[in-house]
């Protein structure tokens, strides 16, 4: 099964830089999307074959998420079971026969760490939910977790610790989450490989330089960790600050 997850950073912007053309190219099973920044029926986007489901947050022309999908989930659901972290659209829970796909776009805790309070509240009630979940069936986590785990995973660790993205509460949270039973499938693999980004600045040429973050990830249960085949990178394909990521597994 092939999966791919791919924050656009708006969906309407993104389908004038050639995402239907990686879209086709990939022909992934299941196909997430985080940043749609879009309500339903703002655009119109052709992908025959596959269930579409948008979760569009209440404020116009921020966040949201989308899942594409080639089989029929037995069920889908929003947000994460939690009053204060709804409105939003930061997740959408789809369930198959043999997991749970997790699409989440993790809220950034912005300059100077000012939303870090709400941040943190989040990590705990997204994690005791995919916990939830994970006592039914093997749990796929992807999307933009909004976090660099480890030194490996940014090209300037020094000068951004305590940064957002890279702050020592947050890089805490993501430990915890992987401690709660999930393996992050390209770490698991390339535990050593540097340079591998997901995504970049719009300045100081960063992408150009490859002065990137890995903050995009696939995780996994750890009891089906073996069933991972491959977990990819697409850094060359352009069209939004961050590139599209993938996942290979038997599931």
């Amino acid at each position: 099964m092939k999966l791919i997850s791919w924050n656009v950073n708006g969906l309407r912007a993104c389908l004038n830089k050639g995402f239907l053309d990686f879209f086709k190219q990939a022909d992934a099973d299941i196909f997430c999307i985080q940043e749609t920044k879009m309500q339903p029926g703002q655009a119109d986007v052709e992908t025959d074959g596959y269930e579409q489901f948008f979760h569009s947050a209440e404020k116009k022309g921020y966040s949201g998420t989308a899942v594409f999908s080639k089989h029929s989930p037995l069920s889908v659901c929003c947000d994460i079971g939690h009053p204060e972290h709804t409105g939003e659209g930061r997740a959408i829970t789809a369930e198959y026969e043999n997991f749970y796909l997790v699409n989440v776009y993790t809220p950034n805790s912005q300059r100077e760490l000012a939303r870090i309070e709400y941040r943190m509240s989040w990590e705990d009630a997204f994690r005791d939910y995919v916990k939830q979940l994970d006592e039914k069936k093997p749990v796929i986590i992807c999307g933009d977790l909004n976090v660099a785990h480890e030194e490996i995973d940014l090209k300037n660790p020094k000068p951004n610790i305590g940064n957002a993205g890279f702050s020592y509460e947050e890089r805490g949270k993501m430990s915890e989450l992987l401690q709660a039973g999930f393996a992050d499938s390209f770490r698991l693999l390339y535990p050593d490989r540097t340079g591998a980004y997901t995504w970049w600045s719009y300045m100081f040429s960063a992408r150009k330089n490859n002065a990137g973050w890995r903050i995009d990830y696939f995780l996994v249960s750890e009891r089906v960790k073996e069933r991972i085949r491959d977990s990819v990178i697409y850094a060359d394909v352009m069209g939004s600050d961050h590139c599209p990521i993938g996942l290979d597994i038997d599931l």
